[in-house]
C-alpha cells in the first residue's frame, strides 16, 4: 500500500522490451538497499523490485513489467532520461499523509489544460467515462501516483490545484496539455459501489 506522497523523482535508465512485457530500469536516490521483491510505485503503478544496483549516490532499480501493465498504464510510453515519481510502500507504523493508494492503475487520462497562478497551478485532466462515477469534488485521486484533492469535476474531466511543493517535487510540475498520466481513483468508492450493487439484488 502507498499514500500518494512521492518520495522523490527518479530517472528512466532503460525500457527493455520483451516478448511478453518489458524490463524497466529506474535510477533514484533512495536511502539504503531496496530488498528483492519490495513494492515500489513508479508513476503510481505498483511494481516489484527484481534487482537493485548501487550507482554513486543513487540506485538503479529494475522491474519486470507485464504486457497487461504496459497496456493499461502510461509506463509503456516512458523514454530514457524521463523523470518519474517514486514511492516505496508505506510502513505499517508510518503516517498516512495522503490517502489509501494501492498502486493499481484504473486507467489513463491526459492533461487538458493548466492555468498558472501567482503561487499554484490549476490543472484539468481528461477523465475516462468509466471512471467518472468514482470521482467527486473534494474527494481524493492519485495522478501519476500523487495524492491530490479534486477541486472540480465534470462528466469527462476533473481539476486539481497543485501547490508549489507538488510542482517542485513531482513530475506534475512539467506536465503539458496532451501528456498522458496514470489514474487511480479512491478505492473506497469502488468498494462502496460493489457493496451497494450486492445489496440491491
Amino acid at each position: 500500500m502507498f499514500t500518494g506522497i512521492v518520495e522523490g523523482l527518479g530517472e528512466v535508465v532503460a525500457v527493455e522490451s520483451r516478448s511478453d512485457g518489458a524490463v524497466l530500469r529506474i535510477r533514484a536516490k533512495l536511502d539504503g538497499a531496496i530488498p528483492h521483491g519490495a513494492s515500489v510505485a513508479i508513476n503510481g503503478a505498483c511494481l516489484t523490485v527484481v534487482d537493485d544496483v548501487p550507482d554513486g549516490e543513487a540506485r538503479v532499480l529494475s522491474f519486470d513489467v507485464m504486457a497487461e501493465t504496459l497496456k493499461r498504464t502510461a509506463l509503456g510510453k516512458l523514454d530514457d532520461g524521463e523523470p518519474v515519481n517514486v514511492e516505496r510502500a508505506v510502513r505499517a507504523d508510518g503516517r498516512l499523509d495522503g490517502h489509501v493508494v494501492q498502486g493499481h492503475i484504473d486507467g489513463t487520462g491526459s492533461v487538458v489544460s493548466r492555468e498558472s497562478g501567482e503561487v499554484w497551478d490549476s490543472v484539468r485532466f481528461a477523465l475516462p467515462l468509466d471512471l467518472a462515477r468514482y470521482v467527486a469534488e473534494k474527494g481524493s485521486i492519485a495522478v501519476d501516483g500523487v495524492s491530490l484533492t479534486v477541486t472540480a469535476v465534470g462528466d469527462d474531466w476533473f481539476e486539481v490545484g497543485l501547490i508549489p511543493e507538488t510542482l517542485r517535487a513531482t513530475t506534475l510540475g512539467n506536465r503539458a496539455p496532451g501528456d498522458e498520466v496514470n489514474l487511480e481513483v479512491d478505492v473506497l468508492a469502488k468498494y462502496a459501489e460493489r457493496l451497494l450493487s450486492r445489496t440491491e439484488k
